[in-house]
């Protein structure tokens, strides 16, 4: 078995990690949450979305984020777009990454976007088409594509015809999420191995919730078949507003400490990540959700 020789971890807390969060995090917070993360080595953090206030409170501050943070010229800091009316303000805060989202599940799409699975693409290529044009990198989520909260099938080759139509529209970049945390390795092999056939492995990343503390086996599974792009959020903060009882993300930390023991480079420091997660973990009230972190946390405290 082969796996790869590094890995890009594609930090995703504080757009996906706080957008779940009913207290709202001061500003302040959020953008010292980002330059923290910067300090760490990541190359990827997804810094915010351009979605109405109206439905995510938590991200009503978009702007002022990206505008306070401090960026680093090897980092990217992509944002959440929903529509057209997002990217021109993203545009308007030099934006150079977005992402866009959809899903093969109806039920979800009516839910989480108030459209069909046909609008919503829709809407994605008008937003693509003045994307490109402003040469902008565009990352597409999948939503729901091991099963959606609402009970409806999501077939694999479902997923495997949107993510092909995706990438044909201009992302370059698939995440597969499994948004309620149900995936097992052996299911999470199948829609890889379906979805490879429209889009390049090296295009796809995969992005698990832990609600049956399965995440890591299924990155595990997607490391085996190539895959290179692996989602996760510091402390394991997160969830879908639009998806009751979907825990968590899976921590980065416990993500790092995996790739980590099997050689897989990331460039990312994880003693400071640890400390990332503790300064967020403390501005949330609970404890980290990373095992990785309460190891240390309690190696720390032990006596000498």
């Amino acid at each position: 078995m082969l796996f790869p020789e590094h890995v890009k971890i594609v930090e995703v807390s504080p757009r996906d990690g706080l957008q779940n969060e009913k207290i709202l995090i001061p500003t302040a917070i959020k953008i010292e949450l980002i330059d923290r993360l910067s300090e760490t080595g990541l190359s990827v953090i997804e810094a915010t979305s351009f979605v109405s206030p109206k439905w995510i409170p938590q991200l009503a501050d978009g702007r002022d984020v990206l505008m306070g943070i401090h960026k680093k010229p090897a980092v990217k800091y992509p944002v959440l777009i929903p529509n057209v009316q997002g990217l021109e303000q993203a545009l308007a805060a030099n934006v150079k990454e977005i992402a866009v989202f959809c899903t093969a599940s109806e039920a979800f799409s009516q839910k989480n976007t108030n459209c069909t699975v046909l609008e919503s693409t829709q809407r994605i290529e008008a937003i693509l088409l003045i994307a490109k044009k402003h040469g902008l990198f565009v990352r597409g989520y999948l939503s729901c594509v091991l099963g959606s909260p609402y009970g409806d099938e999501v077939p694999f080759e479902k997923t495997a015809a949107l993510a092909g139509q995706l990438h044909e529209l201009g992302c370059d970049e698939i995440s597969l999420g499994d948004t309620i945390g149900i995936g097992t390795p052996l299911n999470v092999t199948k829609l890889i191995m379906s979805v490879a056939k429209n889009v390049s492995i090296a295009k796809i990343a995969v992005h698990f919730h832990d609600t049956y503390g399965q995440a890591l086996a299924n990155i595990y599974a997607a490391l085996s078949l190539g895959v290179t792009i692996v989602d996760s959020s510091v402390s394991g903060i997160g969830g879908c507003p639009y998806a009751a009882g979907a825990t968590g993300n899976v921590a980065t930390e416990d993500v790092l400490y995996m790739l980590q023991g099997m050689h897989i480079k990331t460039n990312v420091n994880l003693e400071k990540l640890i400390q990332v997660g503790r300064f967020i973990s403390n501005h949330l009230k609970r404890p980290s959700q990373s095992k990785v972190n309460l190891a240390y946390e309690k190696k720390s405290t032990a006596p000498q």
